[in-house]
């Protein structure tokens, strides 16, 4: 039965009107509807609107001569500054509005300044209005006319006008910044440590970060005025409290130079002086993240330098006397301890961080001197920062003191964020390698005796605030991200030496120290968002440091620590641990110890906490893959626990999308790492897979596909011959070839076609080309015909991700020998390709040209079928060479494989393309490309392509070396990059390639013979020097490479060309040829993977060396013979007949 009452006071509006009559409340009452036009509407003007519209009549109907004028401005202000707006308006409306109120309010009228001032900032601070030129200018010239006019009384009003209006617009304020920031600017007067008023410092100071506040899209402030106001925040930050300041003042003004400071560091790189300025600067923030900590008073340095070791804190001199030098904890303390430990998870995680922070020296305090034996309280042992009201000793009577302390707390905490935050920003604009040296005053590592120094580890245990915590450690993780490079450096697997500590170990500690403190902190945190900053941080960690040459053991305990927070109930939280996950199985793949874990399951469980939870994850079959099995549960499976938001009003609901993506990422990350473990799972993967593309979000879809693409390159990996993979170990191909025909009859063909989401269709392209090339071949052939008619379709799509994609398969298809052979698919694929180099997009024509370089590289290896050359069209092959010398003049990306393509092009033309006029240009064009190529001023990579590819069409016996026009420039270019390029790799190249002509009459006459001999021997001469030590590593197999060349050329020598080689054996530089090559044939120059093989790529032994050069020398006392007049007592070669056996039987 319904009860009926109606409202005897109506809820007045504004002016005591009843913006809504009584309405009866019952079950069966009409529902609520919008009232008639006397009454409230949707989109009707808002109260706000109707005073701001009215206002903006008011002032503009006023003039300045007017004899109430300042009543009346007095009155139409205080009705702006009492509404709130929570609605945008126009900002032409609003702008007008300020810019005539500024010309009727003189400066003399300084209470009405102020009040104007005042409207300024209310306006603008809530509208979030963007000003133009005109009234930024009119503004800013109000302002400080008003700070050169007005008292100072009235100047911090101004400020804080100014400041709102300056906020983002520091660049179009040029015109006025030499009189705010100059000399004797404002800004730095009022900014100055020496100004007493500390709000009108903090105003000042606040106004400088404003102007410096970059807004994304804006050019920044200029450099001069930037350092000007980082000059301020830093003397202010550097200054210390006065003795009569405010505590409270004094915090808001440390916060405003951190925000500036901020500001100033913020998108950009450190423009701020050497090590001396950043020195400051760190050592200022580091003050500042432990302001208000109780218990640290120590002597701060003013300056930090770059050190392998701590600089450690000294205590305060006027609380040296009074620090103890050890503190037992008492024994009714600790029995207490012990026997709380089957107390609830609440208790057991606060006694954890308890615990972790009895032991900092810096936070205990110190008992009076006498009162030892005095029974202390059960909350001594905590930080005194640490404590809440209800462990306090105020009575009701000092609540008021009570609260300024807790007020007084909440803004120390706040100094500490922002001294975080800048210190964020300053690892940000610092670049890494300067960053390293200053690592040891923010990562400590173990010290031995002594407090513990004061760091971000420090901040991370012991600080009360969770949002300081989490800053902390966004500091952390910036300075881990990226550091792999630095931390390559620590080792710990051997015993350290007692006469000194190497760098190396000290780093390695430091490694620890953080998975310590980071595993501390991970069972101690409640806060989630700063739970999900500490897994992110260990991922960084896991991510950078160099696990292999560690002690085992560090994973194994993160391990067991981060498995009860896959099921915590906060999604970040669950989503950073796949995270971290991912990290695991990602670094240096495979670990030994990662591969134990993941063979292993878990049965204990943490701490009893989470074990309603980690029961359901534990597996009986200690074959099965938990990770894995995880992530296929989180992807496939209803979440047990609905207690998330996502999960109400549903029924059995997915995981959200986050967990899932980052689940099906880690799965990803182990297929590649931990392949031989996960095979096992072939069938699993791909019903994840299917059931994923099957999906309608499309993300899902596109790590559904990458899943497969990952473990479609791990078969591959599996076959390829090099890993020498047993056939045991394999995944049989029968498994293989079922696999793909089932994910090819499934949803991967719609992602092929599924033209609405173009990222979905390049991936779907991806993973086609990681199919076995023996399990296509045993494909059924509609199935490869399908594969096959799809990628050449997709050629043709428009967007550049599907194209880029879609020629990038075919250049792997065209390498499987099912297909390789058939000259239809050739020609069709050199088509497709031939079109795809035109492109505008510079990605396509770079993956084109790839798939070009492997499409002549099938050429070469179906050289010796006749029926294949003749079958394949004489124009294709024209058009290939025209289109590759065309590529040869693109960008370095697309050039790089371009000259490979024709380096194979013209090793694979006969002799009677050669003749036909319609290729002697393109064939000249196309060598001229390639000399150009190795002359030019490329990246490296691009110079030894080309070089390479000059060795490989010297290779084409058909190829006029003797006689063409362009031969000449090609062995110059040869000869002179392997003489005087910087790059070692680049030199080989050109070595070998000089050395591929099988006949002397290819090297054309003498004169170019002898001139190819000398830049090798000059080359052998020069092989050490450099100033490169990355270079130098590839000396040994240059000298390798070099007499080889040299060997060869000896061979193929005519006598004609002996007087030149007498004199240059005879000469200085044959001492060192003849150095270089015994020590050649003694198989000293190894020089890596070059060392046991020729230019020609066959394998030498030693001893095939020494049979070969024996052959040479006979072959050379025959040229003897043939040339009258000429001595060759003083070459060399029956030295080395007879040292060099004995140097290797």
């Amino acid at each position: 039965m319904a009860a009926q009452s109606g409202l005897s006071h109506p809820a007045p509006g504004r002016g005591g009107v009843s913006v809504f009559p009584p309405v009866p409340l019952s079950a069966e009452a009409a529902p609520f509807t919008p009232m008639e036009p006397s009454g409230w509407r949707p989109g009707s003007q808002s109260e706000a609107e109707k005073l701001f519209s009215n206002c903006a009549i008011k002032l503009r109907a006023m003039r300045v001569d007017s004899v109430q004028l300042k009543e009346e401005l007095n009155l139409l202000f205080d009705q702006l500054l009492s509404e709130n707006y929570n609605r945008t308006f126009e900002p032409a409306d609003v702008c007008s509005l300020l810019k005539h109120a500024s010309c009727l309010v003189p400066l003399t009228q300084e209470h009405l300044v102020i009040k104007l001032c005042q409207v300024v900032h209310h306006l603008l601070n809530q509208l979030k209005v963007i000003m133009d030129e005109h009234t930024l200018d009119v503004l800013v010239n109000y302002t400080a006319g008003a700070l050169k006019v007005c008292s100072t009384w009235t100047h911090t009003d101004v400020l804080l006008a100014l400041s709102t209006v300056v906020y983002g617009n520091g660049p179009q304020c040029h015109q006025h910044l030499s009189d705010l920031l100059g000399e004797e600017g404002f800004l730095l007067q009022y900014s100055s440590p020496s100004q007493s008023n500390m709000e009108l410092r903090r105003v000042a100071l606040t106004c400088m970060a404003n102007i410096c506040l970059r807004i994304p899209g804006q050019p920044p402030l200029d450099d001069q005025y930037r350092s000007v106001c980082f000059r301020a925040f830093l003397k202010t930050l550097q200054s210390t409290k006065p003795p009569d300041t405010d505590e409270l003042y004094y915090c808001m003004m440390i916060q405003a130079a951190l925000k500036g400071l901020q500001c100033c560091l913020s998108g950009g790189k450190w423009k701020f002086g050497g090590g001396e300025e950043l020195g400051s600067v760190l050592a200022a923030l580091k003050r500042l993240m432990f302001q208000g900590a109780p218990g640290v008073i120590v002597e701060w340095p003013a300056v930090l330098y770059p050190a392998p070791l701590p600089q450690y804190e000294s205590l305060s001199a006027a609380k040296a006397a009074e620090s103890p030098k050890s503190l037992e904890p008492p024994k009714d303390a600790a029995n207490k301890k012990r026997k709380s430990k089957g107390k609830g998870k609440k208790m057991k995680t606060e006694e954890s961080r308890g615990d972790e922070r009895e032991g900092d020296a810096e936070t205990v305090p110190a008992p009076p001197k006498g009162r030892a034996e005095e029974k202390q309280p059960a909350s001594f042992l905590y930080p005194s920062w640490k404590l809440n009201s209800s462990d306090s000793e105020f009575s009701d009577l000092e609540g008021n003191a009570q609260s300024k302390l807790r007020y007084r707390k909440v803004n120390h905490g706040r100094v500490r964020q922002g001294a975080l935050h800048c210190l964020l920003a300053v690892v940000k604009a610092v670049e890494k390698r300067t960053l390293y040296g200053y690592w040891s005053s923010f990562i400590p590592d173990s010290p031995i005796g002594g407090p513990p120094p004061l760091t971000l580890l420090t901040i991370i245990l012991k600080d009360l605030s969770p949002k300081v915590r989490l800053c902390a450690l966004q500091v952390l993780s910036a300075m881990l991200d990226g550091s792999r490079q630095f931390l390559a450096v620590a080792e710990d697997t051997a015993s350290p030496r007692t006469s000194y500590t190497p760098f190396s170990f000290t780093l390695a500690t430091a490694i620890r120290e953080l998975h310590r403190t980071l595993s501390l902190a991970l069972l101690a945190e409640t806060s989630p968002q700063t739970l999900t900053q500490v897994i992110k941080c260990l991922a960084y960690l896991v991510a950078n440091a160099p696990y292999h040459r560690l002690r085992p053991g560090l994973l194994t305990l993160l391990w067991k620590h981060i498995r009860p927070y896959v099921r915590h109930r906060d999604v970040n939280v669950r989503v950073s641990v796949l995270t971290l996950y991912g990290a695991l199985v990602t670094t240096q793949a495979p670990l030994p110890e990662v591969q134990l874990l993941l063979q292993q399951p878990d049965h204990s469980s943490s701490t009893g906490a989470f074990t309603p939870q980690d029961s359901g994850l534990r597996e009986e079959d200690s074959r099965r893959l938990w990770l894995l099995q995880l992530c296929v549960t989180l992807v496939t499976q209803p979440r047990e626990d609905q207690s998330d938001s996502e999960g109400v009003g549903g029924g059995a609901a997915l995981e959200p999308p986050p967990v899932r993506l980052e689940a099906l990422q880690v799965l990803s990350h182990l297929v590649r790492g931990y392949f031989p473990l996960t095979q096992h799972y072939l069938c699993e993967i791909g019903q994840v897979s299917a059931r994923c593309l099957g999906e309608m979000d499309t993300s899902i879809q596109l790590h559904g596909a990458k899943l497969l693409e990952e473990f479609g390159s791990g078969i591959i990996q599996q076959y390829r011959a090099e890993n020498n993979v047993p056939e045991s170990s394999r995944v049989p191909i029968s498994q293989v070839v079922q696999f793909w025909s089932e994910v090819l009859s499934g949803p991967l063909n719609r992602a092929l076609q599924n033209e609405q989401h173009p990222t979905l269709q390049a991936s779907a392209c991806d993973t086609l080309s990681s199919i076995l090339p023996q399990a296509f071949a045993q494909l059924p052939d509609k199935t490869q015909l399908m594969c096959i008619t799809v990628l050449l379709g997709l050629t043709y799509i428009e967007n550049y991700l599907v194209k880029t994609a879609a020629v990038r398969a075919l250049g792997i298809y065209v390498l499987f020998p099912c297909l390789r052979e058939d000259v239809m698919f050739v020609a069709d694929t050199a088509n497709t390709i031939l079109a795809a180099l035109d492109d505008r997009s510079t990605n396509v024509r770079a993956k084109a040209a790839w798939s070009l370089g492997n499409l002549t590289d099938t050429l070469i290896v179906n050289i010796v079928g006749v029926d294949f050359q003749e079958e394949l069209s004489d124009m294709l092959l024209l058009k290939m060479l025209q289109a590759a010398t065309r590529a040869a003049a693109d960008k370095d990306r697309v050039k790089s494989n371009a000259v490979r393509a024709l380096g194979n092009l013209l090793h694979f033309l006969r002799q009677s393309q050669m003749t036909r006029p319609a290729f002697q240009q393109p064939l000249e064009d196309a060598v001229r490309a390639l000399v150009k190529t190795v002359q030019s001023e490329a990246t490296m990579k691009v110079r030894w392509n080309a070089c390479y590819a000059l060795g490989n069409a010297f290779r084409n016996p058909a190829l006029p070396l003797d006689s063409a026009a362009w031969s000449h420039e090609a062995f110059s270019a040869l000869c002179h990059v392997v003489t005087s390029c910087k790059n070692f790799k680049v030199r080989i190249k050109s070595a070998a390639a000089l050395a591929v002509p099988a006949h002397r009459g290819c090297y054309g006459d003498t004169e170019r013979f002898t001139r190819v001999w000398r830049s090798l021997a000059t080359a052998l001469e020069n092989s050490e020097d450099t100033n490169d030590f990355l270079e130098y590593r590839y000396s040994a197999s240059l000298r390798h490479t070099l007499s080889q060349a040299l060997l060869h050329l000896l061979s193929v020598s005519q006598s004609q060309d002996m007087l030149g080689l007498s004199a240059s054996l005879a000469s200085e530089e044959g001492t060192g040829i003849r150095e270089h090559l015994i020590k050649y044939l003694r198989a000293e120059e190894g020089g890596g993977e070059e060392a046991e093989k020729d230019i020609r790529g066959e394998s030498l032994h030693p001893r095939e060396r020494i049979g070969s050069v024996e052959q040479i020398l006979i072959r050379i006392k025959g040229l003897k013979c043939l040339l009258i007049g000429a001595s060759f007592d003083s070459l060399p070669f029956d030295t080395l007949k007879v040292k060099v056996p004995k140097a290797n039987l």
